[in-house]
């Protein structure tokens, strides 16, 4: 396979997407990993294995109705595959192997039939201690935005998933890139006041456009220059409701078509009406429940 990601919004071609059979239990509070999850739990609307399946049934029949090729990894029993964007993410003609957190390292020996349609010398394995996931990365021709927390407290966060050492190895794999590191809030446990992943607070669409939710940044000027980058104009704002409820998170098939969940109407009456999208709305609300949405379930392969 010959792959391509120049950024977010090229004519898909190919893609993964997460795997919802056979998830297992609902998690205990002290065994989920992200703020989103924990809320759910604790409140016991924890989503269930049959609502998933049809969500990600949903998502796969929009992707297949425009022609992309779709792979799942295996299946692996009693176990959450629904994230495929973090396993590992490709940047121009590479694989990167994420080195995910610990309850998630499992999860990649289910991606080795995807693997093995790669050439060797085009993946990227990261040293033990580079910690990296596909979420806080995203790829925009020239730029490269990475999610990270510099926080002394980084290691007791378990939504801080990217660090430092992760950014300076890519910035050695690719040197013309201009990086673009963005500090997150972390929160483990209040969905409210934390951001698990750079895609769940800022996400391109289109050719010069993206969505955006300002106080998931630590410090206003990384807000600051995202907005300098694509103009005022070409910025969709996000609320705090609507950042809980994982809008940011939408995945682009073209620069012309976005798959969007069916319940976010002011952003996609917005993209219809103002900036002339297709959005092909699906029901998401249960996965959202945790803790991601459409990127995040998906790792592209393949872009025009």
């Amino acid at each position: 396979m010959e792959l391509n990601i120049k950024n977010e919004t090229g004519r898909l071609r190919s893609v993964v997407l997460g795997q919802p059979k056979s998830m297992g239990g609902v998690p205990t509070l002290e065994e989920s990993y992200d703020a989103k999850s924990y809320h759910t739990i604790e409140l016991n609307i924890y989503p269930i294995e049959e609502d998933i399946i049809k969500e990600m049934n949903a998502f796969e029949a929009v992707l297949k109705k425009y022609d992309v090729q779709v792979f799942r990894p295996d299946i692996i029993d009693d176990y959450n595959q629904v994230f495929a964007r973090d396993v590992a993410f490709v940047i121009d003609d590479k694989m990167i192997i994420s080195n995910v957190i610990a309850d998630r390292a499992d999860e990649q020996e289910a991606y080795k039939t995807v693997f093995e349609e790669v050439a060797w010398r085009k993946i990227i394995n990261l040293p033990e201690t580079a910690h990296i996931e596909g979420g806080d990365v995203i790829v925009w021709n020239d730029f490269l935005f990475i999610g990270t927390c510099f926080s002394e407290d980084y290691r007791s966060y378990k939504t801080a998933r990217t660090n430092e050492y992760a950014i300076e190895i890519l910035k050695e794999y690719f040197p013309k890139k201009r990086i673009i590191d963005l500090e997150l809030k972390k929160n483990d446990r209040e969905p409210y006041k934390g951001i698990l992943h750079l895609d769940c607070t800022f996400n391109p669409i289109g050719k010069d456009k993206c969505i955006i939710y300002k106080n998931g940044f630590v410090d206003e000027s990384d807000y600051n220059l995202i907005i300098d980058i694509f103009g005022e104009e070409n910025c969709f704002h996000v609320t705090d409701e609507e950042m809980f409820e994982m809008v940011p998170n939408v995945f682009s098939i073209s620069p012309e078509v976005v798959v969007s969940d069916k319940a976010f109407t002011r952003m996609n009456d917005h993209l219809r009406n103002e900036w002339g999208i297709t959005v092909e709305e699906i029901p998401y609300r249960e996965i959202s429940k945790m803790g991601g949405l459409l990127r995040c379930s998906t790792m592209p392969l393949v872009r025009e």
